[in-house]
């Protein structure tokens, strides 16, 4: 093939360097960029041939080649049948973000062509900082032991050559997209059951939550998606004590994004239990869920946080069913107090303290919220009796086994008194003979009234 070293001078970056530093009109337009084709670009070199030769010989010795250099073969269809990523649409590699860098800052290696085999180029050359979280994290871990599954960098950030900024809407990490990238992996059950991965369809449960369906169907920006909870390149089981969704982190991670509801959780008394080292104290994922967050007016959630809050509070559960507002709510009604309306949701504070809500001072701002007329007599109404707890409850302690005796006694009596009247009748009915005749009122004619 008939090389033109004129054109090809002229399309070469190091050439152009070269030109721009010699004395000149000012004859490279704004509009020139390194993929423009020379048909389209309006340059005008001067005239002299040395100019073109010193350019030249620079360009040699220096190695570099420009991308649409590069282009001149890859972006011919069927280059390569076997490796059809070497066929670059020039299109896309002049929209992406890496075209202002040209081919040779990754292929350092390639300073001629035709060439030979080209090294594989490696991204921390210029992301060393990314590639290094990446390494450590769940995904680069595996991939050093050999899973051929886990995603490398194109994996998520798409084809090299065509990548895109992450502000990029096109781009498979921008932040609309990100949910569907991350779940090509996990939304696959089997993929999932195949590497251990405990939720199979933590892409499902995410798109019905609250988050993605502020992603998706709203657009919105600043809705959490997979990277706000998880991280990008530093992701680690949650196990890890460094991991964004580790126990004693989850607070601080949801709280990047709920920055006041944070504020009231750490003075809790749950928040300070964590803070102190107790990680059996609950955090946000524990009454909210991760992956299928749903709306906190929904009275199916509503319903379902009474029975959460069970789990640890055992005893209290269980009182409370005892009571109206419980046994309201057991029947799937949810207009009467919950846990959440006495005690609150982020700032539950011990009764003691005086800010509690179920303090003795403020009991009865409490109950007025439903009972705009309570009293403090009203308000001395105990929402977890325990007819059980003999030394908290005395009253009612012995007014229960009052009333247990006394139900012992009646059904024990009337229970005696039929199974008594019973067999009396089965063995009336069982003696030998005519049976005992029946008496029959007969109603006397009207005149002998």
């Amino acid at each position: 093939m008939l090389l033109n070293w004129r054109q090809f001078l002229r399309d070469s970056a190091p050439c152009r360097e070269v030109l721009s530093a010699l004395p000149r009109r000012r004859w490279l337009t704004a509009a020139h960029s390194p993929l423009s084709h020379p048909r389209r670009t309006a340059l005008t070199f001067p005239g002299s041939p040395w100019l073109y030769l010193v350019a030249g010989m620079l360009l040699l010795g220096s190695g570099r080649l420009s991308a649409q250099d590069c282009l001149g073969c890859h972006s011919i269809e069927g280059l390569n049948s076997e490796r059809p990523a070497l066929t670059i649409a020039p299109e896309d590699f002049e929209n992406s973000i890496h075209a202002a860098l040209g081919c040779s800052i990754c292929h350092t290696d390639v300073v001629e062509f035709p060439h030979g085999t080209v090294e594989q180029p490696s991204c921390a050359a210029c992301h060393s900082e990314q590639v290094s979280e990446y390494e450590s994290s769940v995904h680069g871990r595996a991939k050093a032991n050999g899973d051929g599954d886990v995603p490398n960098c194109q994996g998520c950030h798409g084809p090299i050559h065509a990548l895109q900024s992450v502000s990029n809407a096109n781009s498979p990490v921008y932040h609309l997209n990100l949910p569907a990238t991350c779940g090509k992996c996990h939304g696959n059950a089997e993929l999932a059951r195949k590497h251990g991965i405990p939720i199979t369809n933590a892409y499902q449960l995410y798109m019905d939550s609250i988050h993605g369906r502020a992603v998706a169907r709203s657009g919105l920006l600043v809705a959490a998606n997979c990277s706000s909870c998880h991280g990008s390149h530093e992701i680690r089981p949650r196990n890890d004590l460094d991991s964004k969704v580790n126990r004693k982190n989850i607070a601080a991670t949801c709280g990047a994004c709920h920055a006041g509801i944070l504020a009231s959780y750490f003075p809790s008394v749950h928040g300070r239990a964590m803070q102190a080292g107790n990680l059996k104290a609950p955090v946000c994922a524990d009454c909210h869920t991760a992956h299928q967050i749903t709306r906190v007016d929904s009275e199916s959630w509503q319903l379902e946080l009474i029975q959460e809050c069970g789990t640890c509070h055992e005893e209290s559960i269980r009182t409370y069913r005892d009571t109206l507002h419980g046994q309201v709510t057991a029947l799937g009604f949810t207009r009467v107090a919950r846990c959440a309306d006495c005690h609150g949701s982020h700032e539950i504070l011990a009764t003691a303290d005086p800010q509690s809500s179920v303090s003795p001072a403020n009991r009865v701002r409490t109950c007025q919220q439903c009972h705009p007329q309570a009293t403090a007599s009203f308000a001395q109404f105990s929402p977890h009796a325990d007819p059980k707890n003999r030394e908290r409850n005395p009253g009612l302690y012995y007014t229960a086994r009052f009333m247990n005796a006394l139900m012992v006694v009646v059904f024990g009596f009337f229970g005696l008194h039929t199974i008594l009247w019973l067999v009396r009748s089965l063995l009336a009915r069982s003696r030998p003979g005519k049976p005992p005749e029946e008496e029959v009122w007969i109603q006397p004619p009207k005149e002998d009234r």
